[in-house]
């Protein structure tokens, strides 16, 4: 997979500087990083709610435009796809591969009223985007 994503970067960093109006990545790099970094909650928020609905396919194309945004802000950032490689390595040999690096504990939320959690989710959600 990483193969996959180190050649999204490549194309990322190739599309940037294409004209704004026929290339979507040059008009995501045109609009600056609050735009890319929206586009790329807005896919993840997508990826969630499909998840949580139970729709596979779904989910499988609002992951692969989550990657794509996330790689496009990688670039904006620039971060290369093997800094998250290297990261990912280390806390592979730190905690094991499905685990990540502990944060400190948050204090313990109660639950005010009797709405499902995804309720809540989603009204989380929508103030991000």
């Amino acid at each position: 997979m990483s193969d996959s994503l180190d050649r999204l970067y490549q194309a990322v960093l190739a599309a940037r500087d294409l004209d704004p109006a026929t290339s979507r990545t040059a008009r995501l790099f045109q609009q600056g990083p609050d735009k890319m970094a929206k586009k790329l909650a807005e896919e993840a928020i997508e990826v969630v709610i499909d998840a949580v609905a139970r729709r596979p396919d779904a989910v499988i194309r609002e992951s692969a435009d989550l990657l794509y945004n996330l790689t496009v802000l990688w670039a904006a950032a620039g971060v290369r796809p093997e800094q998250i490689w290297f990261e990912m390595a280390r806390r592979e040999r730190m905690m094991g591969i499905a685990e990540k690096l502990p944060k400190r504990p948050k204090a313990a939320k109660t639950r005010s009223n009797s709405r499902r959690p995804i309720d809540a989710l989603e009204d989380r959600i929508r103030k991000l985007v």
